[in-house]
């Protein structure tokens, strides 16, 4: 497993090792030992969706906070994590990257961290482990378009499905007032 760091404190890119002979192929997804210590993933999550379709940019506030492994199991998306805490040296910016079934990519996402991603391909598979609990009070996210943030995601405005509560969230500035 090759774990690279991102551009973004504390976000990394895991790169699993595969096993392949006349049988197929075999990956480790995952392993306690190699994460920090206080990551314990306590939930995995999947969805299913369709080229087009955006989700985020997410998180969970306070003692809900939440970290996340993410990957694509068929498919691929542009996978988008966004530093979203003030005391960062890089708070406001992003890091993207292209996950899909052929380069087996997985990104971490830490704890004070929007994410979201776009779906490049249809039947995408989505799935991602969490470090807490989700709890719908503590729901949270930031407009997909912020200028401030100025995301490439790698589709055009009219291919663009979101969720009516995604097309409401409002802009980083605005969660800092």
């Amino acid at each position: 497993m090759k774990i690279t760091q991102t551009p973004l404190a504390d976000c990394f890119v895991i790169e699993p090792q595969i096993f392949g002979d006349s049988r197929g192929s075999f990956m480790e997804t995952y392993n306690e030992q190699k994460f920090p210590a206080e990551v314990h993933f306590v939930q995995d999550n999947q969805s299913i969706s369709q080229k087009g379709v955006l989700r985020g940019l997410h998180f969970q506030t306070g003692i809900y906070a939440q970290a996340k492994l993410v990957r694509v199991i068929r498919g691929e998306v542009l996978d988008v994590a966004v530093d979203i805490r003030p005391e960062s040296k890089t708070f406001g910016q992003h890091f993207s990257i292209i996950l899909n079934e052929e380069n087996n990519k997985q990104l971490f996402v830490p704890r004070g961290f929007a994410h979201g991603f776009a779906v490049l391909q249809d039947n995408t598979i989505f799935a991602y482990k969490c470090d807490n609990f989700y709890n719908k009070e503590a729901e949270s996210g930031i407009i997909y378009n912020d200028p401030d943030i100025a995301i490439d995601w790698r589709l055009d405005d009219e291919e663009m499905i979101l969720s009516d509560k995604d097309k409401l969230l409002p802009n980083l500035k605005s969660l800092l007032l």
